[in-house]
């Protein structure tokens, strides 16, 4: 049984050496591996973007990825976002795909390639139209729940959660139809 080792460092052939230069040049300017080169201002800001997020229950990575995409010039390859934001590519695309399902981003396919490109959604009003369909459930169940407590200062309790949230629903709806006129005017 023979056996083939590697020769030991620095002793290979002259043309493996720049065989290996050139890939390694490559991968260092192939396009699409890093959309941008985070400037230390811009990293605050997307930290920035997640300390607001995290307390509302975004993962970490989710809302950092979000923050990213929010100064990203275009769409952001799974490949760039991991590079920029140094994370794994496969935390990258559970963050992104979270981002999606909440509609703050959407997807984009690139015309003959499985390659999948993230962006911000500029769908604000339809944002704000699946909060709007939360708080609706939310105060349809707190007004649910009012029957089966027997308390009064309970059922007093679920009354006005729920007509607190019908109210930031009514708000956030006259809030949508402005911006939504504003932007037509425009």
């Amino acid at each position: 049984m023979t056996t083939t080792s590697m020769p030991p460092h620095g002793s290979e052939r002259p043309s493996r050496r720049i065989a290996c230069k050139t890939i390694v040049w490559n991968i260092r300017v192939m396009p699409n591996l890093s959309n941008m080169n985070i400037t230390e201002v811009q990293r605050r800001f997307i930290e920035e973007i997640a300390e607001l997020f995290v307390p509302w229950g975004v993962p970490q990575t989710a809302a950092r990825l979000y923050g990213y995409l929010l100064l990203c010039p275009e769409a952001a390859s799974l490949d760039s976002i991991a590079v920029d934001l140094e994370i794994s590519k496969s935390s990258a695309s559970v963050a992104a795909r979270l981002l999606e399902r909440y509609t703050l981003v959407r997807r984009r396919s690139v015309r003959g390639s499985k390659r999948i490109l993230y962006e911000v959604s500029d769908q604000y009003d339809e944002i704000l139209a699946g909060q709007n369909r939360m708080l609706l459930s939310l105060s349809d169940l707190l007004r649910g729940a009012e029957e089966i407590v027997p308390a009064a200062a309970t059922r007093q309790r679920l009354e006005d959660m729920a007509d607190f949230y019908d109210t930031a629903r009514r708000a956030m709806d006259e809030a949508r139809r402005k911006w939504s006129k504003s932007k037509k005017i425009r």
